[in-house]
């Protein structure tokens, strides 16, 4: 970043501040200065922790010693401890890296740049010819694969898995000393590593491992104790505030609670826990709406956010430190958002940003998060036997009596105005189902709104469980800023857009300076006889404002949805609307519209209005369009019909007839 787009981008970010942020980033700043050059003073752990530090193990969720695995499970978790080993570790969904042996903690895998041992407030993060890709460092120092050589341990017994874990952990704790590297620069980062250190404590005995015999053993104790330390205390004095205080302060928190629960050494560890569980509960009502969808409107960010909110739940129920019943509702209702939404095959719409990132990995690499967030809540809440494997050694790990939760929370719905979604189709759940989703919420969550797309009047559909119209996803937070803008632009959403701008200003990659509101007007009776119309005023800031109106109409009876387009303003307008089908389908254009055939079904789709332009895009470059991104750091190439015309008091209206076959 040149001196020049720094500087707009401060002048932007300030814009997205109020006066009580600016004091408070001007005390932070203040206070990192003071910190540069002073490490922080080793607070030595007591040579034995508390009874209170020792977490029960494995004493209820009908689970009873080690999970139960079948062999095949068992040779594959060995599998991957040993490419572990080997200096071979999956990163974010299922991409495996060379990391070596030992381990370069600071080294970027993706780009192979290593990042200065200098101390952490001095590193600029958005800098790749510093620090490289700083979201790969970051999550390979999550130890997420740690965690799966504590699994090993705790499987087999062998006593090369905790060598194993002893060389990783040394090594980590010499090249990473406190606040020094670009491991130290984000406090959410510590909170993470330290619930998986967490995890890995328990997995390997706690206080009575043998991890920790003999002199070395003890040594590693100490100093893994001592940067434990480091941890809380660092996150506690830099917790995202204000504008930043979104999925990354659940985050910090949830890292701080854990910390503090299961590692009470120190002073200010009472403190610090009794801090981070009441601002969890507080974050936890702010960060979801009434109807349980996540304010940062990301569908990522909705399951990561409920995965450090879980996690901080059941170390509180070990430790009996309980979280009230008003925390656990809003989980529960979280959960149902998902269970909603996720069509019969399984999908979740990529709504909003989403960069793969999970709290916790026990089960294999690639594996469905959503899929095991909702088998977690089904047991946790419910009387389903944990089978999913995952589950199986979280509660392994984290033993606890069942919480406080509403035993009648209903199990799915379709209207979550206050979230800003509402769902249409019909035989949900069944072998022949239709669900559409229609975005009409806010653009994000706070001043920044970082994580969220301008995608006001958004459609998903799925058909048998198949994904037709798609949210194109995410792809990559740091390739060439082109892709970050096409992602997260209007173009790259089943929504219109006027005068080729986005229904939102950006003022930076994670930064909104004018954010679309949409409303709604006419709100549907029920899925299958949904009547829709709502508005938007994204273009409202043009010179000749333009008011985008959309009406959506679904009817079970004979499969046709119906989507009608209106823009409202003084002068005629450039609009074009977008239409983004699933990688795997067949999309051809024919003389009356379109034609899509799936496995199981075909659509047809009829355009008419005022001379209108079909176009069937397919993997453009320049400008970016028609592409879609399953995981993060991947993109193919996928169908996008554009359809242009000058807007007039003619709207567009695209008929939608869906037949089985």
């Amino acid at each position: 970043m040149n001196a020049t787009v720094r500087m707009v981008w401060w002048v932007n970010r300030l814009r997205c501040m109020s006066v009580a942020e600016i004091g408070y980033r001007m005390r932070q700043v203040a206070r990192t200065k003071m910190a540069r050059g002073a490490a922080l003073r080793a607070v030595a752990p007591p040579a034995k922790l508390p009874a209170s530090a020792v977490l029960p193990r494995a004493r209820s969720f009908n689970v009873h010693g080690a999970p139960a695995l079948g062999p095949l499970e068992v040779d594959a978790l060995l599998a991957e401890a040993d490419r572990i080993c080997a200096g071979h570790v999956v990163l974010f969904a299922d991409r495996s890296f060379d990391v070596g042996v030992p381990t370069v903690w600071n080294r970027d895998p993706y780009s192979g740049v290593t990042g200065p041992s200098v101390f952490a407030g001095d590193i600029a993060i958005d800098k790749p010819e510093q620090v490289g890709d700083i979201k790969h460092v970051w999550e390979l120092n999550r130890h997420l694969h740690l965690v799966r050589l504590g699994q090993a341990w705790s499987v087999s017994g062998d006593v090369r898995w905790l060598h194993a874990l002893e060389q990783q952990l040394r090594s980590w704790l010499d090249q990473c000393p406190p606040l020094s590297g670009p491991n130290w620069t984000s406090p959410m980062e510590l909170g993470i590593r330290l619930i998986n250190w967490a995890l890995l404590w328990q997995l390997v005995g706690g206080e009575g491992s043998s991890l920790f015999a003999g002199e070395s053993g003890q040594r590693l104790r100490a100093d893994w104790l001592d940067s434990i330390h480091a941890h809380c205390r660092t996150i506690a004095r830099n917790l995202s505030r204000h504008s930043s205080a979104n999925n990354h302060l659940i985050g910090e928190l949830a890292g701080l609670f854990v910390g503090a629960s299961v590692w009470p050494c120190w002073k200010a560890s009472g403190a610090w826990m009794e801090q981070a569980r009441r601002e969890l509960e507080q974050q936890a009502r702010l960060q979801y709406s009434l109807d349980g969808v996540n304010r940062e409107q990301a569908f990522g960010y909705h399951v990561f956010s409920a995965e450090f909110l879980f996690v901080a739940g059941l170390v509180g129920q070990s430790c009996d430190v309980a979280f009230s019943r008003t925390y656990w509702s809003i989980l529960q209702s979280a959960l149902r958002f998902l269970r909603s939404v996720r069509d019969v095959g399984g999908h979740v719409p990529n709504v909003g940003d989403n960069d793969d990132g999970s709290v916790f990995r026990l089960d294999a690499a690639g594996g469905d998060r959503t899929a095991q967030l909702l088998a977690l809540g089904e047991t946790v809440f419910g009387t389903q036997p944990a089978t999913n494997a995952g589950v199986r050694w979280l509660l392994h790990a984290l033993p606890g009596k069942r919480p406080d939760a509403d035993p009648h929370e209903a199990d799915t719905g379709w209207a979550f105005p206050d979230g800003g979604y509402l769902l249409f189709g019909s035989h949900f759940g069944e072998e022949n189902e239709i669900k559409g989703m229609l975005d009409c919420g806010p653009l994000g969550y706070l001043g920044i709104a970082a994580h969220g797309h301008a995608d006001a009047l958004s459609m998903t559909l799925s058909v048998a469980g198949e994904q037709v119209l798609v949210d194109p996803g995410t792809y990559s937070y740091w390739q060439d800023r082109k892709w970050r803008d096409y992602f997260r632009g209007t173009s790259a959403h089943n929504t219109v857009r006027v005068d080729g701008r986005d229904q939102s200003v950006s003022g930076g990659r994670f930064m909104w300076l004018r954010k679309a509101r949409a409303s709604i007007e006419r709100m549907p009776a029920s899925p299958h006889e949904f009547d829709f119309r709502g508005s938007h005023d994204g273009y409202a800031r043009l010179s000749d404002p333009v008011r985008h109106l959309r009406s959506v109409r679904f009817d079970a009876a004979s499969a046709t949805l119906v989507v009608r387009d209106e823009v409202a303003a003084k002068k005629s307008h450039p609009l074009e609307q977008f239409w983004h089908f699933a990688p795997e389908l067949n999309v051809r254009l024919t003389s009356t519209g379109l034609h899509v055939r799936g496995k199981r079904f075909a659509l047809q789709m009829q355009a008419s209005g005022r001379d209108l332009k079909l176009e069937l895009v397919r993997g453009a470059e320049n400008p970016p369009l028609g592409w879609y991104s399953r995981c993060y750091q991947a993109k193919v190439p996928s169908d996008v019909l554009r359809i242009s015309t000058v807007s007039s008091a003619v709207p567009v209206e695209c008929r939608f007839t869906i037949t089985f076959f």
